[in-house]
């Protein structure tokens, strides 16, 4: 499967990209979903960063998701929903796998610049999918990007009818909101 850093993702769908981001920097906390070793999901809190052409993942020393990572790296990230059903500006997913870094300029250039408090683990996350879902009308509408793909739009209604992709990529500085 196919992998990106964040800062390839940027480039790729800037306008998506920064869409999303300001989903992530609306709240602090988020969910980070991980697999246990019986292969069964976990899901706990997290705090996000987005420096140095990549996002990244902290955690305590020896955290269950740390070690859920370092064993199978596959991750999902749910940007906080917020205090209510409005969802104004819509749903955001990030997907891929986390690569732990280890070497130690890395985690020093790291931690000087977040001022991260000692130990920690870090990983690198490589995107293999940013999903964005909101509403349009009455209509829900999610827009799919995946590393050497175009971004998607896919909109699917409240009847029996599958759902249908656009078949006009929308203006690059287009976003989808809720208008519940």
């Amino acid at each position: 499967m196919q992998t990106s850093s964040w800062a390839e993702f940027e480039a790729a769908e800037a306008k998506f990209a920064e869409a999303v981001w300001k989903r992530f920097t609306q709240y602090k906390h988020h969910v980070l979903a991980t697999l246990r070793a019986d292969g069964s999901p976990r899901v706990t809190g997290l705090e996000t960063d987005i420096r140095f052409g990549e996002l990244w993942l902290g955690m305590m020393p020896n955290s269950r998701k740390a070690l859920d990572l370092r064993r199978d790296p596959r991750f999902a990230v749910y940007a906080n929903p917020g205090p209510d059903a409005g969802m104004q500006d819509g749903d955001v997913r990030v997907s891929g796998r986390a690569v732990e870094v280890t070497n130690a300029e890395a985690l020093s250039r790291y931690a000087d610049d977040v001022h991260a408090p000692q130990p920690f683990h870090l990983f690198r996350a490589e995107l293999t999918e940013v999903v964005h879902t909101g509403v349009d009308n009455d209509e829900l509408v999610m827009r799919v990007w995946r590393p050497g793909t175009a971004l998607r739009t896919i909109r699917r209604g409240n009847s029996a009818e599958p759902p249908r992709e656009d078949t006009q990529r929308p203006a690059s500085d287009e976003s989808v909101t809720a208008t519940r």
